[in-house]
């Protein structure tokens, strides 16, 4: 019963946002699509800038430096909001620290660990693969309703992430012919899968609030793993492009794609919204291509096609 309430809840908030994008006119339409097409530009440029970085800083080090940042400045913004929240946080403590610490923390450990060893082009592609894991987790756990384009729509965009790790050549998969990296990066789609998941639990906070603290939950969790690199491969770099590239992952993709992304999918509501997460692979491997040279292959192509078009199908009939 009480599942049943918040659904009506849901769909009550979604009513009241396209009542109100509607009311706004076209131009509030418009302005939604800009912010909705800026987030995933941003996130899309944070396989790249991560690629970049992989000279400079370790993975563990680069996402620990990132979320410390992060936080400082969101809490210069947002300590007095975080105060009023206190109460809902401090019984909500440990959950925030699991979001935090897995889909802000070992998400982006795991992928700028992919990009030691594989292309910014399949880190881009293969992360599209969390929709599929969303999906399926859903079905077992939840039971949600799955029909059979669904499933179809699912098998499509496995397809074309097995094409893109593979290198356009699915029957290696029986040889374990695998570039390490797309394995990290399937395994960090897993824990951001398994973020997302959770967030239907989220608690009623503000989302400067929830950005803080799951913020340093990430910073926390990174620590260890940051030491343990830092003994094994100790790294420092005083290289400006470095500090420059790390100030793009700080602002950009972790800051204002967020607020971009919570402005438009006020202005037309998550569902509408939802659709344009399939800009962040095209994003990434267009400038993949343009700011590293990367190769963009036939398999490539496809696998992005099917990933996309898969993904698409399979979220248009569970909308019908």
């Amino acid at each position: 019963m009480a599942g049943r309430v918040r659904y009506v809840k849901v769909l009550k908030a979604e009513k009241t946002q396209a009542q109100g994008a509607l009311a706004d006119g076209p131009s509030s339409q418009g302005n939604a699509y800009v912010f909705l097409v800026i987030a995933p530009l941003l996130w899309g440029g944070n396989a790249v800038a991560g690629k970049m970085s992989t000279s400079d800083w370790g993975p563990f080090v680069l996402t620990s430096l990132r979320w410390g940042f992060a936080v400082v400045i969101l809490f210069v913004f947002g300590w007095r909001i975080v105060r009023q929240d206190w109460a809902v946080i401090r019984q909500n403590l440990p959950f925030l620290f699991l979001l935090g610490a897995l889909g802000m923390a070992v998400f982006n450990m795991l992928m700028y660990l992919a990009l030691q060893t594989t292309t910014a082009i399949n880190v881009s592609i293969i992360q599209s693969v969390a929709p599929c894991i969303i999906m399926l987790t859903n079905f077992v756990l939840f039971r949600q309703r799955t029909v059979a384009l669904q499933v179809v729509g699912l098998l499509i965009s496995i397809l074309g992430v097995v094409l893109v790790t593979t290198s356009g050549r699915p029957l290696s998969l029986l040889e374990g012919d695998l570039v390490i990296g797309d394995v990290w990066m399937l395994l960090a789609s897993a824990f951001y899968a398994g973020y997302t998941i959770a967030l239907r639990w989220r608690p009623p906070i503000h989302w400067l609030s929830f950005l803080t603290v799951i913020g340093l939950s990430a910073f926390i969790t990174t620590i260890p793993f940051t030491a343990w690199e830092q003994m094994h491969s100790p790294q420092v770099t005083t290289s400006f492009s470095a500090w420059l590239v790390l100030a793009y992952i700080v602002v950009f993709p972790t800051m204002i794609s967020q607020l971009a992304w919570l402005r438009g999918v006020e202005l037309i509501g998550s569902n509408r919204a939802g659709v344009f997460l399939n800009l962040v692979p095209i994003f990434g491997s267009a400038l993949a291509v343009l700011l590293l040279g990367e190769s963009f292959a036939w398999y490539h192509a496809l696998g992005l096609v099917f990933v996309i078009g898969g993904i698409s199908l399979a979220e248009r009939v569970a909308r019908t």
